[in-house]
């Protein structure tokens, strides 16, 4: 982790009932802090206008007080992604189920908006996981973001394997999809939690994110706002449409 004993969360306590000392508040205080500052700079300057001296500067701190948060520009782009990503998936995960599982059109239209919505009230954050990357930075083998982006694979491909009984034979004629056709990592991921889905159900699943996350970013980039009035609308019609192409209903 990027972070040098922070602590959790103020509220009195840390792990299984350890008492958290003032110092440990006021630390997970400026971490939380340095974090939001963070962001802001990226929403207001791209990901260039990231280092952790403009973060140190905008505080009041010294440039040696931030590294003992943070000991690299890196480090605290990994924990950035780590929170940006789990805070998304989670979004998604808990608008899907509170829709029964057997209603899995309601269900894509639940992750999907709940997506939107995430997105729309944190856009330096979208842009972060999935806009401009952060010049030279090299993302760790594990971690955080490692770990909710296969959540939020996870989650997508179990959509998708929910519909399949409906969606498999709308795949394009005389497509063949094999799984050597994708990432070896993340055709072993899916087979193995998902044994019955055929390797034609993960390109589904690239296909569906792609139609959630393409006007979902047509818009946190400004671009769909200049000419409709109601972007939600149009990604409404949208969603209904990809569930309607699985021959679902919402």
């Amino acid at each position: 982790m990027a972070e040098t004993g922070t602590a959790g969360a103020g509220t009195g306590t840390a792990g299984a009932g350890k008492p958290v000392s003032r110092r440990e508040r006021m630390r997970a205080q400026t971490t939380a802090e340095i974090k939001a500052v963070a962001l802001g700079l990226m929403a207001d300057g791209g990901p260039d206008a990231l280092s952790l001296r403009a973060i140190a500067r905008d505080m009041g701190m010294t440039a040696g007080a931030i590294y003992s948060y943070f000991r690299t520009r890196d480090d605290l782009v990994t924990t950035l992604i780590g929170d940006v990503y789990t805070a998304a998936v989670e979004a998604a995960e808990s608008a899907r189920d509170a829709v029964p599982e057997d209603r899995p059109g309601a269900r894509i239209l639940a992750w999907a908006q709940a997506m939107r919505t995430w997105a729309l009230a944190d856009p330096a954050g979208f842009k972060l996981i999935y806009g401009d990357p952060v010049s030279g930075y090299r993302p760790p083998d594990d971690g955080p973001g490692r770990s909710a982006e296969l959540r939020a694979c996870t989650g997508l491909i179990g959509l998708v394997a929910a519909a399949w009984p409906a969606a498999g034979p709308l795949q394009p004629d005389g497509r063949a999809y094999t799984w050597e056709d994708f990432d070896a990592g993340l055709a072993a991921h899916a087979r193995e939690d998902f044994p019955d889905l055929p390797p034609a159900g993960l390109a589904l699943t690239l296909r569906m994110w792609g139609r959630m996350h393409g006007l979902m970013a047509l818009e946190i980039y400004g671009h769909l706002g200049a000419l409709v009035h109601d972007p939600a609308a149009v990604y409404a019609d949208e969603m209904r449409d990809l569930v309607a192409s699985l021959g679902l209903t919402p």
